[in-house]
């Protein structure tokens, strides 16, 4: 320990005495009923070797104990968490957020310039009133277009999971299901993400994972405007249930004036249109890749005009996105064009030959109400062929041969009860 209990009292006026801890949501757990133990003056804080406060809990089921690495002093000149070092506001490493932000913050590393760099800055964080951070951080500007493409917006428990047991590596562990480390197995020594020092994520240099984040910002995909010039609307998609109508108006009506916000709750998805180009261009810019409303990332993509969608639609085999589908088996093919017609030629509707005369038909009108029409095979015909080519009329109901009877009104026998009827009748 670099100050012992032993030195003078100026020094351990200096040292720390907290309540309770600095910590960002996904180190602090997701239980809200969380147990600590607190140790006053436990350990010394490995960026300022002045003892400190040290916290100690579990973070939740299945999960390994976690503890305080580093004094608040420390923990607030850099604006991050006691013990994973990273951001509060963007859960990013101090590398990453001092490039987006272009902070340049030069901590002393010797022990003399280190003490006295401390005691100004618990001075100036003494007379502010802690809701901003102090120092070249707090002249920086308060966002940054690639900050909010990168940070995260939900915690990362899994980053809480116990450590690989070495015992179950080399298959010595005997505690099976009780271990309290993970039965897994390791990664690649050479990863570079395996090797990560403290100072260094706290210091802004050497990080791994800073760089790993900056080569993922460096290729991340551009939302470029589309020709045609009427486009104004776009697309917001992954809306959920907790993204409401005035939300997303609250938000876009800074860009421009809002003609139009359609929301399709089937598929979780709005779209936006703007009164002018200009202001759904803003729009884009200013909310593709980095659009969180209500806790949710949200997709910004410009819409697509109605010639587009009808040329899409002609394509066979490719999506909406351009990729090419393969084709499913067992799906009838597509149906043959229709054959061309001749203008001049008349439609053929019902089949006939072209090279007989069409037949004309006389079409008998309906008996007019209140009389019965009569029974079949002995009225007229409805339809009368005039043509040569035509076919024959069918002959009455009593000259046609006997055949099999289907229904009691094809049986010449029971049309006899018509006449029985009369003949009682004039009695």
């Amino acid at each position: 320990m670099a100050t012992s209990l032993g030195s003078n009292t100026y020094n351990r006026q200096n040292w720390e005495d907290a309540d309770f801890p600095i910590l960002c949501q996904t180190c602090l757990g997701e239980n809200p009923y969380i147990r600590m133990t607190k140790e006053k003056y436990g350990k010394e804080c490995k960026i300022c070797a002045r003892p400190f406060t040290v916290f100690r809990w579990c973070p939740g089921t299945r999960m390994r104990f976690k503890k305080t690495e580093v004094c608040q002093t420390c923990s607030k000149m850099k604006n991050v968490c006691q013990t994973c070092l990273l951001d509060l506001e963007y859960g990013l490493p101090i590398q990453v957020r001092d490039t987006g932000l272009s902070v340049k913050d030069e901590v002393p590393r010797s022990d003399v310039n280190k003490e006295y760099y401390t005691q100004n800055m618990e001075r100036e964080i003494a007379n502010s009133d802690g809701t901003r951070p102090v120092g070249q951080l707090g002249k920086a500007p308060s966002s940054s277009d690639m900050l909010l493409k990168l940070a995260r917006t939900t915690p990362y428990y899994k980053r809480n999971r116990p450590h690989i047991c070495s015992f179950w590596v080399k298959g010595e562990c005997k505690r099976g299901e009780e271990c309290p480390y993970r039965h897994e197995k390791p990664t690649d020594p050479d990863d570079p993400l395996a090797d990560q020092n403290i100072k260094d994520r706290y210091y802004g240099i050497n990080d791994p994972v800073a760089d790993k984040l900056l080569k993922r910002a460096s290729t991340m995909p551009r939302l470029d405007p589309p020709e045609d010039k009427s486009i104004s609307t776009l697309y917001i998609g992954g809306l959920g249930d907790t993204v409401t109508d005035g939300d997303l108006k609250s938000h876009f009506y800074q860009f421009g004036e809002i003609r139009t916000i359609t929301i399709v709750q089937r598929q979780q998805c709005a779209f936006i249109q703007f009164a002018t180009r200009q202001a759904a261009e803003m729009a884009a810019e200013k909310s593709f890749n980095k659009l969180i409303i209500n806790g949710r990332r949200l997709t910004v993509k410009w819409g697509r005009s109605q010639a587009a969608r009808g040329k899409d639609g002609v394509k066979e085999g490719v999506s909406e996105m351009g990729t090419r589908l393969d084709p499913v088996p067992g799906l009838p093919g597509a149906l043959p064009p229709p054959p061309a017609l001749d203008e001049e030629a008349p439609a053929n509707y019902f089949n006939l030959d072209p090279s007989s005369s069409p037949a004309i038909m006389n079409i008998a009108l309906p008996p007019p109400p209140g009389i019965n029409p009569p029974p079949p095979g002995y009225g007229p015909p409805m339809f009368h062929p005039m043509g040569p080519m035509a076919p024959p009329v069918p002959p009455p109901m009593t000259m046609r041969p006997p055949g099999t009877i289907h229904y009691p009104s094809q049986d010449p026998q029971r049309m006899g009860a018509h006449s029985a009827h009369g003949s009682r009748h004039t009695e």
